[in-house]
């Protein structure tokens, strides 16, 4: 039997157009699965794991529903309710071509930036508003925002939601819209209270599951390396960073993230880093950086683990094991992304291994354990081609100091330039944070030869994240 397409679906043909525009042609199942439904105006449960297509599965109806609403200053007809900052950008990203095509406005509304351009943005007519729980509340508490003109509201990763302790807060949101809209929400399990806002907020929802939760995708092969030592988990992850592929490197705290970011990019690898201690625009830069392969590798802390989309990561490596197995799950989902094959590796040192055992079991994961060092077979050919080093940039030399005929200079130097160029360079181009946290060191835009199943982008849905 022919697979649907999307006008088979119902998607109206400006839509169809604008997904073909990006080389999206066919639907991933849990769209192809859920799309009837949602488009006929139904409230829709999907349950996905990430990567399985739930961004444009919640999209495209949207964007069908709210074609043609007259526009109203503050008041959006579509809301989305997003975990992270993260997230929320990449939902727009992914949604705007097609809202552009039914002549729809979208904007972002989350926390750690001034709201200013938000406020403008709102005042001066929205119709779909993807907002993180916080900010959008606040918004609301000012009387910037109203929420009665809401006609489909979308909770995506709710499951998400609830971990970060965020459901009171969507709750609320939820309340403040009007009873009778559409409601979609997708989430990965229905537990820790998301099954109440499925009770309380959705009518006679129809159910879509594809794919169980905890079930690792198929394309995903996991290894678990045990090292002798400090010294040896050092040699190992650096010669894991050093392939031609992008690759996810998660660590448990910030500052080890910071750390190893840095070391990474000045031994010629390099690197950024993500985590909670950088400003919104860092992190957008630094995750960019990534996604256009200007850095190959990402050092990470859990905030990467939900709501980061980047395809083509050939590698997950839990450098520090997780403390649980449904953060292993959803860090290792960066990989196998959209068809894609992936490798995912648990680095563990000596009194690391029994917790490990134990982390893996819940996680439904079988494998056997291997004694490795940097040079074992097993590691060169998970790592495969490496990459030609690129050294980080250099750092200037200040200039000298003139002499300080009694006139005084604020800034310490001569020229009265303060922080030159050179003190960027030493700070931005060590591979750790510049001025705004972003990561210094750049590498080629060359990414050596495709892995197993991998295509051109722009050749299929895999590049344009489409996932959820």
């Amino acid at each position: 039997m022919t697979a649907p397409t999307f006008a088979d679906l119902g998607v109206p043909a400006p839509l169809v157009k604008a997904l073909a525009e990006r080389g999206i042609a066919e639907p991933f199942p849990i769209q192809a699965a859920t799309l009837p439904d949602s488009l006929a105006g139904r409230d829709v449960l999907g349950r996905g794991k990430t990567g399985s297509g739930k961004t444009l599965a919640f999209s495209i109806p949207l964007v069908a529903a709210l074609t043609g609403i007259r526009r109203q200053a503050s008041r959006p007809s579509g809301l989305v309710l997003a975990p992270t900052r993260e997230l929320a950008t990449q939902i727009t990203a992914a949604l705007e071509p097609m809202a552009t095509a039914a002549g729809l406005r979208v904007t972002t509304i989350y926390g750690g930036v001034s709201q200013g351009r938000q406020v403008s943005a709102l005042r001066g007519g929205i119709d779909i508003v993807v907002a993180c729980p916080g900010r959008l509340e606040d918004l609301m508490q000012q009387k910037v925002i109203s929420l009665d003109n809401v006609t489909v509201t979308v909770l995506d990763e709710a499951d998400h939601m609830a971990d970060l302790g965020f459901l009171p807060g969507v709750t609320r949101i939820l309340a403040a819209t009007p009873r009778g809209g559409q409601r979609l929400l997708f989430s990965a399990t229905l537990d820790n209270g998301v099954d109440k806002l499925v009770q309380r907020f959705l009518d006679n929802p129809v159910l879509h599951s594809v794919n169980e939760a905890a079930e690792a995708p198929a394309q995903m092969t996991h290894h678990v390396f045990h090292v002798g030592g400090v010294q040896e988990k050092k040699d190992l992850v650096h010669q894991l960073a050093s392939g031609t592929g992008r690759r996810i490197l998660f660590m448990r705290t910030k500052h080890q993230a910071r750390k190893l970011a840095k070391q990474l990019t000045e031994s010629g690898v390099p690197s950024v880093d993500l985590h909670g201690n950088l400003s919104q625009p860092a992190r957008e830069r630094n995750l960019a950086a990534f996604s256009s392969g200007e850095a190959r590798v990402l050092v990470a802390t859990d905030i990467a683990a939900r709501g980061v989309h980047v395809d083509d990561v050939e590698l997950v490596v839990h450098v520090d094991p997780p403390m649980e197995h449904k953060a292993y799950l959803h860090r290792s989902g960066r990989t196998a992304r959209a068809g894609s094959d992936g490798d995912v590796v648990t680095v563990v040192l000596p009194e690391q291994r029994r917790d490990t055992q134990q982390l893996l079991r819940k996680a439904g994961i079988t494998v056997r354990p291997r004694d490795v060092h940097a040079k074992s077979s097993e590691v060169q050919a998970l790592v495969g081609e490496i990459a030609p080093l690129r050294a980080p940039a250099p750092v200037a030399q200040p200039a000298a100091r003139k002499p300080d005929h009694g006139r005084g200079s604020r800034n310490g130097g001569s020229g009265g330039h303060g922080r030159s160029g050179g003190e960027h360079q030493r700070r931005g181009g060590g591979g750790g944070r510049g001025r705004d946290g972003q990561g210094g060191g750049s590498s080629s835009t060359s990414r050596g030869p495709r892995r197993r199943g991998q295509r051109p982008a722009g050749q299929s849905q895999r590049g344009v994240n489409t996932g959820g």
